[in-house]
């Protein structure tokens, strides 16, 4: 199969990709490994969740929400935006096809991709002059490698396959990870009568959501460092000195530190206060685990029910790219720093690495339409 344009992945990234190029009338193929679009968001996701930024920061290219859809959108409701973004630009992902490798024939000019049709087991092979990689940042569950997990007789799951607080009451619950995800996560067991604790071992930003989008708004006219000042005089007269409940500011401000690391404030969903009341105990890390306890920095063990691993994702597109060097370092993601990063060599690009959420997605699926109309042009 000779194709133009061949985006990997039908998340988010690979459909605003899809979109910019029917825009421009650029032919392309788009192929996903799961069964549907937007698997992520549509099967990994907790009921609770909703976009931690306001949605005039997380609209995908040439669409807007419906009128009425509220400031911070439900997964639901994302997942129903995402569906109709597809239908508008006839985008119709070829599912269940798994790239197996992908490498750049120099004599051919053109980058020759095998991909595995998982449903029935045969091997498509593809030649595109193209090539975009959309698997993203959120490629695959990554949970850490803890002494005596595997002895564990407890509950242990990735934060991918926890859905409710429902059933865990009265349950001893650890959960590993500060980020936005292990923070609601948490909220949400201890709300559902969970004996909740979290594991918090870097500092960490804690915003109000309104807060951010307030600083996200200002930073369009002010320097960043100048922003982020003024988010932390608000946060902390809001919150207070969380310090002595283990919670630790980072020297960087909120904004600048998601610019430079990729690591994104915590938008309060009410965890900050059963924190501070005792609801929830903050740990700082977790030495190892036997069949029932947990024991951690310092030496203190207790038994938990369950461990919830909100430890994030990784990158695999290494994995299958050959000739990916120019663009990819050994952690699956660009060698290129925001915003040149979407581009390397012989016709391949990368969408939604950037680290900087659905306004960074719009940014490369934009920038990847364009270049390519340009170098069909010339």
């Amino acid at each position: 199969m000779d194709v133009v344009v061949l985006i990997v992945g039908a998340g988010p990234a690979g459909l605003a990709t899809a979109a910019c190029l029917e825009k421009q009338h650029i032919s392309y193929v788009i192929i996903e490994r799961e069964s549907c679009s937007v698997s992520l968001w549509r099967h990994r996701a907790y009921d609770r969740l909703k976009l931690h930024l306001a949605k005039e920061f997380c609209e995908l290219p040439h669409m807007a929400y419906p009128i009425g859809t509220p400031t911070y959108v439900p997964r639901g409701r994302f997942v129903e935006y995402l569906d109709r973004y597809a239908d508008r630009y006839n985008i119709k992902p070829r599912y269940h096809m798994a790239v197996e490798s992908a490498s750049y024939d120099g004599s051919r000019l053109c980058w020759v991709v095998l991909v595995r049709d998982v449903n029935i087991g045969t091997e498509v092979r593809i030649t595109t002059r193209f090539l975009v990689v959309a698997t993203g940042e959120n490629s695959v569950a990554r949970v850490p490698l803890v002494p005596g997990l595997n002895g564990f007789k407890g509950e242990a799951i990735h934060s991918s396959a926890y859905k409710s607080g429902r059933g865990y009451a009265e349950k001893s619950v650890l959960v590993v990870g500060a980020g936005n995800s292990g923070m609601e996560i948490a909220y949400d067991l201890a709300t559902h009568g969970a004996h909740t604790s979290i594991v918090v071992r870097s500092p960490v930003h804690i915003m109000t959501k309104e807060l951010i989008r307030f600083g996200m708004t200002l930073a369009q006219k002010l320097p960043v460092t100048i922003v982020d000042v003024i988010l932390v005089m608000v946060a902390n007269f809001t919150f207070g000195n969380m310090s002595n409940h283990g919670i630790r500011r980072p020297k960087m401000g909120p904004l600048f530190l998601k610019s430079q690391t990729g690591r994104s404030p915590v938008i309060d969903v009410g965890t900050a206060e059963l924190i501070k009341e005792g609801a929830i105990k903050v740990f700082k890390g977790i030495s190892r685990i036997d069949a029932n306890n947990v024991e951690f920095h310092g030496g203190m063990k207790f038994p938990f029910d369950a461990v919830v691993f909100a430890t994030g994702y990784k990158s695999t597109v290494n994995a299958w790219l050959k000739n990916g060097e120019s663009m990819f370092k050994a952690d699956g993601f660009p060698t290129k720093d925001f915003p040149n990063h979407w581009k390397g060599e012989n016709g391949l690009y990368c969408a939604g690495f950037a680290r900087r959420g659905l306004a960074g997605i719009s940014m490369d699926a934009k920038n990847i339409a364009d270049d390519i109309v340009t170098a069909i042009n010339n």
